[in-house]
């Protein structure tokens, strides 16, 4: 499993879309900026924990989202798949397999 930080920017790629305006510029300030919850709280006027309770808020929304969506997990297989295709390509395996493959990678869309 993706450690916590790596986990939520891709789900914040991910979903982004759906947050609230407020969530994103956290969440961006937070995880992407590396920012910390004084300096997000000073800039937005409120207090760190806010800031915190905000952003637990939000990964906790995305998660959810992941839940219901599972975009990530099959951009994680996808990408898996298609790494595969390519060193089968590579060793010249028989065309059964690398369209065994292409048709897994067809299934999860």
């Amino acid at each position: 499993m993706l450690d916590k930080t790596l986990r939520m920017n891709y789900l914040f790629d991910f979903y982004h879309s759906l947050l609230t305006l407020k969530q994103r510029e956290y969440m961006s300030q937070y995880y992407l900026d590396d920012f910390s919850l004084g300096e997000i709280a000073e800039q937005f006027e409120v207090s760190r924990q806010a800031v915190y309770d905000n952003i637990k808020r939000t990964e906790a929304m995305l998660e959810e989202y992941e839940t219901k969506l599972e975009l990530l997990e099959k951009f994680e297989k996808r990408t898996s798949l298609l790494a595969q295709l390519e060193t089968a390509i590579q060793e010249n395996a028989a065309p059964y397999e690398m369209q065994s493959l292409i048709d897994t990678i067809r299934k999860l869309d």
